[in-house]
């Protein structure tokens, strides 16, 4: 069987924990942001972990990672 290729996108956007979460960064943080508080920015730096129900779709993308 010939190997699956990995969705170019998604490897550049989701990693996966030691414990096999799929990790993301937070969304809103590019431009626009003189009206977002400070403490709102900062809270954006910080990473979250996807969906649940994105995960098994996540996982089929990046199936190397």
């Amino acid at each position: 069987m010939p190997k699956i290729k990995t969705h170019t996108g998604a490897k550049k956007r989701f990693k996966l924990s030691k414990t096999g979460k799929v990790i993301r960064a937070h969304a809103n943080k590019s431009h626009i942001l003189t009206k977002k508080t400070t403490k709102r920015t900062r809270n954006l730096r910080k990473t979250t972990l996807a969906d649940k129900t994105n995960v098994a779709q996540i996982k089929k993308l990046i199936p190397y990672k």
